[in-house]
């Protein structure tokens, strides 16, 4: 019988460490790379590919080596899930982008404590790369000139308090102006989602919900191959009440399907999803 204790920031990053997890993200960073649709998106609002930029979540390494594929040579990645940064690590340094001037630097962190990091020794371009406009500013405002938090990343944080955390962090180290990139279920999405998300209602309403869960909104699900997966799934108003909380101003958002009918390799990995840009206040 399965614990009825509270899903926790320490239950999330476990199962992010279990072998079927690792396995599964690490086929994905090895197998999919960036989606056409977070291409898209990274091309129109990161323009400048010699700007230090941060990947929160970074996970196996999917995005940060799409990026570093795209020609963005100043990233830096965090992951809390020790084992998913080792094979982020692995796969820099099969692609060899480990070393010299363009290595990626990945770290160990929680974003919703990066203040127990030494994250702002990490922002700056290294002193033999290309310089630019605006990686130049970015680094003599002592920030990050764009964030990005992919696959669903901010939403497998249970608690929306520590979501919020996690986005205050994020805002305290990126530069003024900085785009911040990221992804959400959206549980209005869809008449079929809509409908499924009122009988959950009724479940919390009356007491009925998985005891496991943090809020309204949450999910906790096994699948075979994939692992034990927390997710919340907010609606629109919900992120945009977050993200004018913590000092972000949106700019764009829209659902994924709007943007590129992805392969299906990437459909059969992933659900339909909303993007979100925002940019530091």
């Amino acid at each position: 019988m399965p614990s009825k204790r509270k899903i926790s920031g320490a239950t999330v990053c476990a199962d992010f460490n279990d072998l079927t997890a690792v396995m599964h993200y690490a086929r994905a960073a090895h197998q999919l790379g960036l989606w056409e649709s977070e291409r898209i998106l990274i091309e129109r609002f990161f323009a400048d590919k010699n700007a230090p930029l941060l990947e929160a979540g970074c996970g196996a390494g999917r995005v940060t080596l799409g990026l570093w594929g795209l020609g963005y040579h100043q990233l830096t990645a965090f992951d809390f899930a020790a084992e998913l940064l080792d094979q982020a690590r692995a796969l820099a340094a099969e692609r060899g982008a480990d070393t010299g001037p363009h290595a990626i630097r990945f770290f160990h962190a929680d974003a919703t404590r990066l203040s127990q990091s030494n994250l702002l020794g990490y922002f700056a371009p290294k002193a033999d790369a290309p310089k630019s406009k605006n990686a130049e500013r970015a680094a003599s405002l002592s920030g990050f000139a764009g964030a990005l938090f992919m696959f669903n990343g901010l939403m497998q944080i249970p608690g929306r308090e520590n979501r919020r955390a996690a986005l205050r962090e994020l805002h305290r180290v990126c530069a003024p102006g900085a785009p911040f990139l990221f992804t959400t279920h959206d549980r209005d999405s869809s008449s079929t989602e809509r409908a499924l998300w009122r009988l959950e209602r009724v479940r919390w309403e009356t007491g009925k919900q998985d005891p496991r869960l943090v809020e309204f909104g949450d999910r906790y699900f096994e699948e075979e191959g994939t692992g034990r997966t927390f997710m919340h799934l907010p609606n629109r108003a919900e992120i945009l009440e977050d993200l004018a909380a913590t000092g972000w101003t949106h700019e764009f958002d829209t659902m994924r399907s709007k943007l590129s009918r992805e392969s299906k390799p990437v459909r059969d990995f992933s659900d339909e999803c909303r993007f979100w840009l925002a940019r530091r206040a």
